[in-house]
């Protein structure tokens, strides 16, 4: 959306769904996505859509972690949440540790030109190891 003018932001009126939130109040929610027409109406025409949301605890705070969950149903959804949450969390922590790699990459050496921020990064703790270093999931 940042590559959006401000007159080519409008709604697609046959693009809407209807979202609903359910949670066990413990790991996480899950939204469902009910298509419906632009007055209202449920769309069968469309699939029903279920997004897994789970929160990573990292040195960095609260990282939110989004996905696609594979259902014909909320119950469905409700048992594949916890295989789809730990693809989503690997992967996040696979695109942490890359950004990690790429920001030590990029020290640069005092007398060399370039400027501050000298060992950016995200902090420490958030490296390497098989459990993902300092990455929790709330």
């Amino acid at each position: 959306m940042s590559d959006m003018q401000p007159e080519d932001i409008q709604m697609q009126a046959n693009d809407l769904y209807r979202e609903e939130q359910f949670t066990d109040r413990r790991v996480g929610s899950i939204q469902r996505l009910t298509p419906v027409s632009a007055d209202g109406g449920d769309d069968a025409s469309r699939p029903v859509l279920y997004i897994g949301q789970a929160s990573l605890m990292t040195p960095a705070g609260t990282l939110p972690i989004n996905f696609e969950i594979e259902a014909g149903s909320l119950g469905e959804a409700a048992e594949k949440f916890g295989e789809e949450a730990q693809k989503a969390i690997q992967d996040a922590i696979r695109q942490l540790q890359e950004m990690r790699r790429e920001a030590a990459s990029g020290i640069v050496v005092p007398g060399q030109g370039g400027g501050g921020n000298v060992g950016g990064g995200m902090g420490g703790g958030m490296g390497g190891g098989p459990r993902g270093g300092g990455i929790k999931l709330r």
